[in-house]
């Protein structure tokens, strides 16, 4: 059997190790169009900023040792040209020398990944404007940073890639301003946690503009302006693109294999196109979301390495399937780390879910053990049923650790109150008796059973004043420090001795700092025949999204208070 592979990174290098070690007659052939294979393309930007020193470490696997330890016959800077699915044989492009020539397959692979986003805008070609998707892209910046002393940079787009450079050229000496088009960045994140990720990248120094498109690009001395829609204008030494990726199908195209969603090539479960022994993985195919049965193009290195596996079992006469991806995701910002899982609100409204969600502030560990830090963590889940749909986690350490838990949650069909029974191993340096997962699991399980009626932050404006009564249950010291506009003070240990103060005959919407006391106020009251509904992630969760607040590291207490306040 003879195997042809398109594209050398994650699926297809993956695919190309599988093959080999469950066939070891197969001729196995890998065309790369770059001149680097198996590359570590998440560890690019650090390269830029300096963590990662050595161009070595980016690179897992070269075509000398992939042909010493799997026999594989890897060609780099050879780019396949065209296919032809009738008679089984690509055409093949070598882009050093220009040598043309055709190969024959039994099986083909298709993992051409996804090439950067560039949108058409006047001045988008200019010499100093960058993107970065490959280890030539990341040499390219560097060198250029090197040589040209860069001291300010522009980044364009708020995404992984974004927010990864904002970070790494920050920690590398240059100032960065980064431009967002939307209200938000992080898009599968929802407004309200991008809220914290925008007050931490000011604090840390970056220069955060949202809603602001860029009309065009242009070439100034010893640098480039960035003209923007709002009829602002920037000077800098270099801009990144980081807007997103796009499907590399045009290769796929040409050959006539259908396409789907976004350009991306369809694929059934088996990662088989719509062509004989054609196959395809990685970020260049459309994959099924399990949560919602709807197609989806969700371009992680996880997925794809899955994919290419799977795709080589099937190459080989197996029958290995795909399940799905659910989009598990984590980044570094500086000290801060962002996670997301599954669906967030906008995508559940997108696909008509009746949902609702619950939202904690956790410490990582036990706040007795030193250098505990807390996590924010937003939950959705559907009403009824309660099955968990997503999560999104913006805190510093043990988010990862929380948001695997609630990803296997997910591909298990639990739902949020079945979480308050996950079993986590604890120790006072790890976790708390009661882990952040299980938390957010009981908060979710008093909304689910009905224990506890909730509001949201974007909810507040509306209430008239005239008809509700609003309370904040936190410390005077606290209240004094800013609170929800017309609120009344009550602090949670003198509701019993002050609900007098209260009309039953209108609702009590209650806060406090992160919503635990204003629960306690809320059982109080509802035993008294109070209607009461109690703010979800708590007034430090409205103040950060509804007001954009400063950025505020806050000592790790489990109502969010000063420790001996």
């Amino acid at each position: 059997m003879k195997v042809i592979i398109v594209g050398g990174v994650a699926g297809g290098a993956t695919a190309a190790a599988r093959l080999r070690r469950i066939n070891e007659s197969a001729e196995i052939i890998v065309f790369e169009r770059g001149g680097f294979v198996s590359y570590a393309n998440c560890g690019l930007p650090y390269y830029i900023g300096g963590d990662i020193t050595e161009k070595s470490a980016l690179t897992l696997q070269s075509p000398a040792s992939f042909k010493a330890r799997f026999n594989v016959d890897v060609r780099v800077h050879s780019e396949v040209t065209a296919i032809d699915t009738a008679n089984k044989t690509v055409a093949v492009r070598e882009t050093e020398t220009g040598r043309e020539y055709t190969e024959s397959y039994d099986k083909l692979l298709l993992s051409p990944g996804a090439k950067p986003t560039v949108p058409d805008v006047p001045g988008i070609d200019g010499e100093r404007i960058f993107t970065l998707r490959s280890v030539e892209d990341t040499y390219k910046i560097k060198d250029f940073i090197a040589e040209t002393g860069a001291k300010k940079a522009v980044i364009i787009g708020g995404g992984f890639i974004g927010l990864e450079m904002a970070e790494c050229l920050t920690e590398a000496g240059l100032a960065v301003t980064l431009l967002q088009r939307s209200e938000h960045v992080m898009p599968n994140l929802d407004f309200d946690m991008a809220s914290f990720v925008h007050g931490y990248m000011r604090y840390k120094g970056i220069n955060l503009l949202r809603n602001t498109p860029v009309e065009r690009y242009e070439a100034i001395e010893n640098g480039v302006r960035v003209v923007t829609k709002n009829g602002d204008s920037i000077d800098t030494d270099l801009v990144l693109l980081a807007i997103g990726v796009t499907p590399d199908t045009a290769l796929a195209a040409k050959a006539g294999i259908k396409l789907a969603s976004k350009g991306a090539i369809a694929v059934n479960d088996r990662m088989e196109t719509s062509a004989p022994d054609v196959y395809a993985a990685g970020d260049a195919v459309e994959i099924v979301n399990p949560i919602t049965g709807a197609p989806a193009v969700i371009p992680l290195a996880g997925p794809a390495n899955k994919q290419g596996r799977i795709a080589a079992d099937n190459m080989n006469g197996g029958d290995s399937r795909y399940k799905g991806t659910i989009g598990a995701a984590v980044m570094k910002l500086f000290d801060m780390t962002v996670a997301h899982v599954g669906l967030s609100e906008k995508t559940a409204k997108a696909a008509q879910l009746d949902y609702d969600y619950a939202v904690t502030y956790s410490p990582n560990h036990a706040t007795y053990y030193p250098g505990a830090t807390n996590m924010t963590l937003k939950l959705i889940f559907e009403r009824g049923s309660g099955k968990v749909l997503g999560a999104q986690i913006v805190g510093f350490d043990g988010v990862d650790k929380r948001i695997d838990t609630i990803a296997e949650a997910i591909r298990l069909g639990l739902t949020a109150i079945d979480l308050t029974e996950l079993e986590f191993a604890y120790a006072p340096p790890f976790s708390s008796a009661k882990d952040p997962v299980n938390m957010v699991g009981y908060v979710a399980e008093n909304v689910l059973t009905g224990r506890v009626k909730q509001y949201h932050w974007d909810e507040e404006a509306a209430l008239d004043r005239e008809k509700v009564q609003i309370v904040d249950v936190r410390t005077p010291r606290e209240f004094s420090r800013g609170a929800i506009p017309g609120a009344v003070n009550i602090p949670v240990d003198n509701m019993r001795e002050r609900m007098g103060e209260l009309d039953k005959a209108k609702p009590v919407y209650l806060n406090c700092q992160v919503g635990l006391r204003s629960y306690i106020a809320c059982c109080i009251l509802a035993q008294h025949g109070f209607d009461c509904y109690n703010l979800a992630g708590g007034y430090r969760y409205w103040e950060s999204a509804a007001t954009e607040s400063s950025f505020k590291i806050a000592p790790c207490h489990p109502c969010g208070i000063e420790i001996g306040k």
